[in-house]
């Protein structure tokens, strides 16, 4: 949590007047640059939905996502408002709810909980992430504010996760799940104007496959919705 609060604070920075190589300046006097670029690093917050959940599965509490990275813009139009964009970047994200995953037996155990069974469980992703970005904006070398679309397909790899359980007299701490598909697939869309933008991340597939509740032949699957704001600079 305290990782997470630090990177808060650190993305908030970038709500102030940025001014980079890349990024269109203001003044007139400034000649056109064929070799302009816009939108390099980027960083988002968004809030976590869970689609696709089983029965007597719910989401509980607050579930946020943070991300950042470097995309390489590549203009494919001669006034340089079209563009391919492909990059590298990390995301962080969380997950309340109440499903107990449990590996201290021979197989991963998925049980939904009623909420008095428990005083904390979610569990929390780190992924490394490969966007590819297809944009289309308004800028100029002249002009800093401009609206933007940017549509795009995100390959990632959960290198990291984390399921914590918190119970009246049990404490589970699981890291390595039956059935966690590892290998994510998403489609972006951000867009808006000048430095504050919209951020939408549908996952293509589950977090989980070919496991069940417990006790139960209903799949665990899980696709997770990302809604929140985006911020690029430079």
């Amino acid at each position: 949590m305290k990782r997470y609060c630090l990177f808060f604070a650190f993305c908030s920075l970038f709500l102030l007047p940025i001014n980079g190589s890349g990024q269109p300046r203001t003044s007139d006097s400034l000649p056109d640059d064929p070799r302009y670029r816009e939108d390099q690093f980027y960083a988002g917050l968004a809030v976590n939905f869970m689609s696709d959940l089983p029965a007597n599965v719910d989401q509980s509490g607050f579930s946020g996502s943070a991300r950042f990275g470097f995309l390489r813009d590549m203009p494919i139009n001669q006034r340089r408002n079209v563009a391919l964009a492909m990059g590298g970047g990390l995301s962080f994200n969380t997950y309340n709810q109440n499903m107990k995953i449990d590996d201290s037996g021979q197989d991963t155990s998925f049980t939904p909980l009623e909420d008095e069974d428990f005083d904390s469980n979610r569990f929390s992703t780190y992924i490394a992430e490969i966007p590819f970005e297809l944009r289309w904006r308004t800028s100029t070398r002249q002009r800093n504010n401009f609206w933007r679309v940017y549509l795009g397909f995100k390959l990632g790899y959960m290198f990291y996760f984390k399921s914590r359980f918190e119970g009246r007299d049990e404490n589970l701490e699981v890291k390595d799940p039956e059935g966690l598909e590892r290998w994510r697939y998403s489609l972006t869309l951000s867009g808006g104007y000048s430095k504050v933008n919209f951020y939408l991340d549908y996952s293509l597939n589950s977090l989980f496959s070919d496991v069940a509740l417990d006790e139960t032949s209903t799949a665990v699957g899980i696709q997770p919705i990302k809604a929140g704001l985006i911020f690029y600079i430079l």
